[in-house]
């Protein structure tokens, strides 16, 4: 089964900036955005748990070589890190990105001229979760994932209907959550008639 995660959280926009060129006239545009914001609770994820990221998680994977795509679709492949048009940095906010878009039809109709009229604003990345590089607690009744640590950043880009689709990592992370939990509770209650069992023979004899 497949590790990699795709994630779309709350309040991520992408834009675009114009690019002015030496001569007055107007290159390709560079699409911007958010791809994640730290310490902010996504949606429930799978009718079960919420998600954040902490800062500090993208750390290691800054020099990967990540794609820019559009809808996670590398037909569209809109920059590339390892090349120079797709910058990422990281701060108090969040993993910021910024595309070189290319000079295509395909990429103008179908990517630049949605931005351009606000019909896509939304953003998203593709991540592999470190082993052992989240957390699972709960919290009001609600069951909290926390991500510390990202093995592998796929891609990052624009989304023309941003959603946080179910993911069989996550959830089999979450399933090995609640059997730690399960198995914690019957290895107290084994100790707990134990020591009760141990107190009635003590007082037996």
């Amino acid at each position: 089964m497949s590790e990699i995660e795709k994630r779309m959280l709350p309040a991520q926009q992408c834009e675009l900036r114009a690019v002015q060129l030496p001569d007055g006239q107007a290159g390709a545009p560079k699409i911007v955005g958010y791809a994640a914001v730290f310490n902010t609770r996504s949606d429930l994820l799978g009718g079960f748990f919420v998600e954040l990221i902490a800062p500090g998680a993208f750390d290691e994977v800054l020099a990967q070589d990540t794609r820019g795509l559009f809808n996670h679709d590398p037909n569209y492949l809109l920059g590339r890190t390892t090349s120079g048009t797709l910058r990422l940095t990281v701060d108090e906010r969040g993993l910021a990105y910024e595309i070189d878009t290319p000079a295509t039809l395909t990429i103008r109709d179908l990517v630049v001229a949605p931005i351009a009229r606000g019909d896509m604003s939304g953003s998203s990345f593709a991540m592999r979760v470190a082993p052992g590089g989240d957390t699972w607690h709960e919290e009001d009744g609600v069951v909290v994932r926390t991500i510390y640590k990202v093995a592998e950043l796929r891609d990052v880009g624009p989304v023309s209907f941003p959603a946080y689709p179910d993911s069989s990592a996550a959830q089999r992370s979450l399933d090995a959550w609640k059997q730690a939990q399960t198995e914690g509770l019957e290895a107290r209650g084994e100790f707990d008639r134990y020591a009760r069992e141990r107190q009635l023979h003590l007082m037996a004899i």
